[in-house]
């Protein structure tokens, strides 16, 4: 199998709505996207193909372990290593540095989750699948789904455009131990939000903090066109320290995408926060290096993003759920209609 640092010098510029990107790196996500499917057999690229106005297949994702939701196309533990191998140089291929070593650390704390309940058929890192809605093109749009237990990835491209939304990211364990290394998938999701959270003076805190208890995510899997009416700390109650901040967060999500693209996508951010706001239900405090155990929810025009600890199966600050949206454009649903 190649080794990561050439999968990830193979990351080429992903996408961003409204954002015209080069010939040449549209041309190369679509020939990454191919090199993939010629490395299958007959039998394999129809198992990963879809039509691109596939209902069904287009929301298959869930938190859940494959075993309770079923995905369709191809898992992980199907293919050979060169084949692995291409899927890998794939995702590369449309996520940033960081975004490509998110998704393997989520996908690695499944396998210490399997090693933790005894080799369980439900974790691990080759019950992840790979689909396609649409076949590859550089005119035509499609769609490349990567995801499995606690991973959603919906990648959007029509030509030179794309999004990648709706997003989950999550983890569990949420902290793990891995060649000597402490390692936290979504650790800077939680450290900055409580950073933010205590950089509030009293009364933008009790604005913040909602008065009654959220458990799980409210637009998770399922929930596509639901919407909810914002609340809590509008960012033109903050100061420009705190409005860098919650940027600062947001990019935890929108920086998964190439660098290039993610730039763009925090430009149309950042004209929304006026608009923006930040809420917060449950505990204000953590300790260091451990994960908060509140939820918390970000949303504005063209932006919902949820962080929900998980109550069931013991410590919430280990089991996260995270959800990042685009109400206006989830699926890419606005270059699917040009």
């Amino acid at each position: 199998m190649r080794t990561h640092s050439f999968v990830l010098a193979c990351a080429l510029i992903c996408f961003s709505p409204g954002v015209a990107l080069a010939q040449s790196t549209a041309s190369r996500v679509t020939s990454s996207a191919n090199a993939f499917l010629s490395s299958l057999d007959q039998k394999q690229r129809q198992g990963v193909l879809f039509a691109f106005d596939d209902a069904r297949q287009g929301t298959r994702w869930s938190n859940l372990p494959t075993s309770i939701v079923h995905r369709a196309g191809l898992n992980m533990g199907e293919l050979t290593p060169a084949q692995r191998s291409a899927a890998f140089a794939l995702l590369g291929s449309v996520l940033s540095k960081r975004g490509y070593e998110k998704v393997r650390q989520i996908m690695e704390a499944d396998s210490v989750l399997k090693h933790n309940e005894h080799d369980s058929p439900m974790f691990g890192e080759d019950l992840y699948f790979i689909s396609f809605l649409g076949t590859p093109s550089a005119t035509e749009p499609w769609i490349l789904q990567f995801g499995g237990h606690h991973l959603a990835l919906n990648v959007t491209i029509a030509g030179e455009r794309g999004v990648l939304t709706p997003t989950l990211t999550g983890a569990q364990p949420a902290l793990y131990t891995l060649n000597g290394k402490t390692i936290r998938p979504l650790g800077q999701e939680s450290d900055k939000a409580l950073a933010l959270l205590n950089a509030l003076d009293e009364m933008e805190r009790k604005q913040a903090i909602l008065g009654f208890r959220l458990a799980d995510l409210v637009l998770g899997p399922g929930q596509d066109g639901k919407t909810i009416q914002p609340e809590g700390l509008k960012a033109t109650s903050m100061n420009d320290r705190q409005r860098a901040m919650l940027l600062d967060l947001i990019s935890e999500w929108a920086g998964i995408v190439h660098e290039a693209a993610a730039a763009a996508r925090m430009a149309e951010l950042k004209a929304d926060i006026p608009e923006t706001w930040f809420a917060w239900s449950g505990p204000t405090t953590a300790a260091p290096g451990s994960n908060i155990t509140a939820y918390y929810r970000i949303q504005g025009p063209h932006l919902v993003i949820e962080y929900a600890p998980q109550t069931l199966g013991g410590d919430p600050a280990l089991h996260v759920h995270t959800m990042y949206r685009d109400p206006t454009n989830d699926y890419g649903k606005k270059l699917a209609a040009k």
